[in-house]
């Protein structure tokens, strides 16, 4: 029997094997880790594809959004250059934020994504950069074109919880919120992340 295209006889990787999306750098996939709901860190085991538990949350705060990576992508040098304060890049798959009106309670799910704006977060001296996106086909967020769409109190709540996710009682925070940027900037990391990761894995 022969199997019609696309088909995957075995499940692809979700850092490599997905596309990046229908219309990058405007609309992009997103393959999610976490959930609003989350009370558990979970992260993409790099050489399996599977997620793994990265540790329980020590803070009560939950994400605010959907929260996982674009495939493809990866933050090296170019994404680093464009971060002034930033020494080098993180070396893992671009993160993104999704906001969806209707609650998503799944993990491992893959959508697509209209990209909106980004956050400048540097960790470690390292560029960690997080897109801002919508549910393409969402009912409420999916015609917004930019950051300026949303309600400023949604970009206030996802920059206080990555200022804070990592926050240990007695120990200095190497976390650092530098800005918020627009679509326009969002597109550039998201071009750099692209090329970054074809200079290290290839076309």
């Amino acid at each position: 029997m022969a199997f019609p295209p696309p088909f995957y006889r075995w499940r692809p990787h979700p850092w490599h094997g997905l596309e990046v999306g229908p219309n990058p750098p405007s609309v992009v996939h997103a393959y999610i880790e976490i959930t609003p709901f989350d009370v558990v860190k979970y992260e993409l085991d790099k050489r399996t594809g599977y997620l793994r538990v990265d540790r329980p949350q020590r803070a009560s705060s939950l994400p605010p959004s959907l929260y996982g990576f674009v495939p493809r992508t990866f933050c090296g040098a170019r994404v680093a250059a464009l971060f002034p304060k930033a020494a080098k890049g993180d070396g893992d798959p671009l993160d993104i934020c999704v906001l969806a009106e209707r609650p998503i309670n799944r993990s491992e799910v893959i959508l697509e994504a209209r990209v909106v704006g980004g956050i400048q977060m540097l960790d470690n001296e390292e560029a960690d950069d997080k897109i801002i996106a919508v549910l393409k086909n969402d009912n409420v967020w999916g015609e917004v074109n930019d950051l300026s769409g949303l309600p400023n109190v949604m970009v206030e709540r996802l920059r206080h919880y990555f200022a804070t996710y990592k926050l240990v009682p007695g120990r200095e925070s190497t976390v650092s919120i530098v800005g918020i940027y627009g679509r326009e900037h969002a597109e550039l990391v998201i071009r750099a992340a692209v090329e970054d990761y074809q200079d290290e894995f290839g076309g």
